[in-house]
């Protein structure tokens, strides 16, 4: 059901979103560091959504689709807010690209295989993925200035977003390269069993 604890905490997600864009668009100090806490607490709620529907054996359908789907608004839009307000230092905005364009990859992948009622599975390197690009957005949105504003100015804040942002772009492209071969696989599986080659 749609208002299931761990729909509502998917749902809480995409709700964050307005909030994120805002207080970003605000462009003040005490701003970044709450654009931060809410990016941080949105992508909390995707460890919990999935434990608590786990633990409670109320998983759905409806919570299967809208889960994948509530992260890459929340990651696609935090990127765009950060590049859009010029908040990605020096070439940060290559891996952000590089983020971005594997969650379309792997969405239009996931549609697919979805069609052959076959699941592409999270693999521990996608965990470690997500955890790097959560982190790294979470600190680029808080930056310096906000960073500043709760008096730890003296940390590198933005460079430790920018490194995390970059370690986040190789692990997605390693990543995005497994899925993409899986998906080739099973692509040329199903070509090969139409022609009458298959087993």
């Amino acid at each position: 059901m749609p208002t299931d604890l761990p729909n509502l905490l998917t749902l809480s997600r995409i709700a964050a979103i307005p909030v994120l864009v805002m207080l970003v668009a605000l462009q003040a100090p005490w701003a970044d560091m709450a654009a931060c806490a809410v990016f941080s607490a949105a992508a909390i709620t995707d460890y919990f959504d999935g434990k608590i529907a786990r633990d409670r054996q109320i998983t759905s359908d409806f919570g299967r689709m809208l889960d994948p789907i509530a992260d890459k608004l929340l990651v696609g839009a935090a990127l765009m807010c950060l590049a859009g307000f010029d908040r990605l230092p020096n070439w940060s905005l290559l891996p952000a690209i590089v983020i971005l364009l594997r969650e379309i990859l792997v969405s239009g992948l996931r549609e697919y295989l979805a069609g052959l009622r076959i699941g592409l599975p999270v693999t521990r390197l996608a965990k470690w993925k997500t955890g790097f690009q959560m982190g790294a957005l979470g600190t680029l949105l808080a930056g310096d200035s906000g960073a500043g504003a709760i008096g730890l100015g003296f940390l590198p804040v933005g460079f430790v977003g920018e490194a995390m942002l970059w370690v986040a772009a190789i692990l997605t492209l390693m990543t995005g390269w497994d899925y993409l071969t899986a998906g080739l696989r099973h692509a040329a599986g199903g070509v090969a069993t139409r022609h009458g080659r298959g087993t």
